[in-house]
């Protein structure tokens, strides 16, 4: 919820006090709220302290990939976003990884981070280049009007979404019901979130030096075959390299379509733009696990990856439409 809530104000935020300055002030915003939630540990505050990280994170998330898109020239467009998308990857492994080093008994998690996004805003002094943008909201019947003109990037967005949340909160479950020991299940994750964070340099080259919507199309079918795989090969040497063109192919849906919005919008419809991808990924890492959850109990143990074959089929569906990758009238 703080993910949509934000997503609806990070442009009239940024149209108010600029973009870096916005970013200065939501990255501090966090850090109060983590270093809050150390010192007052009450269920109730702490739900409001959630609420208020989502946000303030996530109006960070939109101007960064605005800011990124802004800057980028067009012949690196691919690689530069790669980039970022596999710093995002790599740094959902090195969280757990600090935290496994400074243990979980006391606060000092919660006091890492704090200092982390206390010291980041310094990062952004003196750093040009940031689009412009007006001061306005960004409601959901813009989000729909988004997603009527640009179907195939709105669906492979919330698709990634979907996939990022349930490889995080799922994956293990799924690997640990299939009878998988607790370190081959972690293993099996972090060959994923490996697999997304390496071979986005590659997809973003590639991007670069080659139809950017064949590549698309790619990506979708890669996935579409991988989850299809997964059920069959899971308890075979053969899953290895499935588990990583499972997370490559899927994060390189995702760094695709930043290229592509990159490609079309700037300054304030670049940022509305990236105000979509966040509404969409709020939504995705709802419904995604939910529906997982859900099929999982009730129709097949195999739900985890049968419900991401279904998302990439539909996906591949809409890539064969005719000007599937040209926005529609609105």
């Amino acid at each position: 919820l703080g993910v949509l809530a934000g997503a609806s104000l990070a442009s009239r935020l940024a149209g108010w006090v600029g973009v870096p300055a916005a970013m200065r002030l939501c990255l501090w915003g966090g850090a109060l709220s983590i270093g809050l939630l150390a010192l007052l540990p009450s269920y109730p505050l702490w739900l409001l302290l959630r609420l208020l990280i989502g946000m303030a994170l996530t109006v960070v998330f939109v101007l960064g990939e605005s800011w990124i898109n802004q800057l980028v020239v067009e012949q690196w467009r691919g690689r530069l976003v790669a980039l970022y998308g596999s710093s995002y990857a790599l740094s959902q492994l090195a969280g757990p990884l600090v935290l496994g080093m400074l243990g979980s008994d006391d606060d000092f998690g919660f006091w890492a981070a704090t200092g982390l996004l206390l010291v980041s805003p310094l990062l952004l002094l003196g750093r040009g280049g940031a689009p412009s943008t007006q001061a306005c909201n960004v409601t959901f019947a813009d989000l729909f009007a988004f997603c009527r003109r640009l179907p195939v990037i709105a669906w492979a967005i919330a698709l990634f979404a979907s996939f990022e949340a349930m490889i995080l909160t799922l994956l293990p479950i799924y690997c640990l019901q299939q009878g998988l020991s607790t370190e081959i299940a972690l293993f099996m994750v972090s060959t994923v979130v490996v697999g997304d964070a390496v071979l986005q340099l590659p997809i973003g080259a590639l991007a670069d030096h080659m139809s950017r919507r064949a590549l698309f199309t790619g990506c979708a079918s890669a996935l579409l075959g991988s989850s299809l795989a997964i059920p069959l090969l899971l308890h075979t040497w053969a899953i290895w390299p499935v588990w990583v063109l499972f997370g490559a192919s899927a994060g390189g849906l995702f760094t695709l379509s930043l290229v592509l919005i990159g490609e079309r919008y700037r300054d304030d419809a670049l940022v509305r733009a990236n105000a979509h991808v966040a509404q969409l990924w709020g939504i995705g890492c709802l419904l995604g696990p939910l529906l997982a959850g859900a099929g999982s109990q009730w129709i097949s143990g195999h739900a985890l990856p049968l419900l991401m074959a279904a998302g990439a089929a539909g996906l591949v569906v809409l890539t064969r439409r005719p000007g599937a990758f040209e926005p529609a009238a609105a």
